[in-house]
């Protein structure tokens, strides 16, 4: 986060916000504008990105759905808006320790072990790693994780609609890894952004994977059985480590039995009687 905090201080905090007796490696000004640029990083982040799915990704025939909930798109934003501050908290504490220099991100890819191969590599581990961790961490706060289960049919806005505590757990993974293994500064950001993006695709209710990869990549028809069934299918990327310990479900909708299909008042084909006009409408 020092790449971020630079420019921020360069263009915005130096000329226009400190006064020249705060300089910029004092402590408590560097976690004053951590939070300051996390908390509007991740809401510009959040909103924007978030509405551009729900504009033009989100299949609007999910919010027919009978567990589509009254108000639920306002409801997944205020849950958001009222915890991301609070996650901004912890989070903004690690930022601090990798701008105070004690993680292994590195400046420049000349101090990586093996020039672009371990760019490389560290992209594929940094997956891997916080897709697998995402799994050990399910079992345990699964009190505070039903609150984002309430949205059973969930929007790109439920991807940030998390309990503050089980929002900041979820994400622990991501902050931990450069404390364990070396990483770009600028792959770091890139990765931060990535994962985000990918957040809001999972929830996005269009099952677009590609067939071959239906049974590698979590996608979005991975994740709505999530949703539903709460044990099955925690992977964030990809289906290995469900595979691995046996909480891997077969999207329903591939089998021809998903939301979609309920929305439509459709099941194999057949009526269901369930097509009712959305809540939001």
């Amino acid at each position: 986060m020092d790449l971020v905090l630079n420019v921020a201080d360069r263009y915005f905090f130096t000329p226009y916000v400190y006064p020249s007796s705060w300089p910029e490696g004092r402590p408590l000004r560097q976690i004053i504008s951590l939070l300051a640029v996390t908390n509007l990083g991740i809401v510009v982040l959040y909103l924007c990105l978030g509405w551009l799915s729900y504009q033009f990704i989100f299949d609007r025939n999910l919010m027919k759905h009978p567990l589509f909930l009254k108000n639920q798109v306002w409801r997944e934003i205020k849950l958001s808006m009222t915890s991301l501050p609070i996650i901004s908290i912890p989070t903004v504490a690690i930022f601090f320790l990798e701008v105070r220099g004690y993680s292994q991100l590195y400046d420049n890819i000349e101090e990586s072990l093996t020039g672009w191969s371990f760019m490389l590599f560290s992209m594929i581990s940094f997956v891997l790693f916080t897709d697998g961790s995402d799994l050990c961490y399910a079992p345990f706060p699964q009190h505070f994780h039903k609150l984002h289960h309430v949205f059973k049919i969930p929007t790109p806005f439920a991807s940030h609609a998390f309990h503050p505590l089980d929002g900041f757990m979820s994400s622990l993974p991501y902050h931990i890894y450069p404390f364990l293994f070396p990483l770009d500064k600028v792959l770091y950001l890139a990765l931060y952004i990535f994962v985000n993006i990918w957040t809001l695709s999972i929830h996005d209710g269009n099952y677009c994977v590609p067939g071959p990869l239906q049974a590698v990549v979590n996608g979005a028809a991975h994740h709505t059985d999530h949703h539903l069934f709460f044990t099955v299918n925690y992977g964030q990327y990809f289906t290995l480590w469900d595979r691995i310990s046996g909480s891997y479900r077969t999207p329903s909708v591939l089998e021809g039995k998903g939301p979609g299909l309920i929305a439509e008042g459709k099941m194999n084909g057949h009526p269901t009687g369930n097509g009712t006009k959305s809540k939001e409408e």
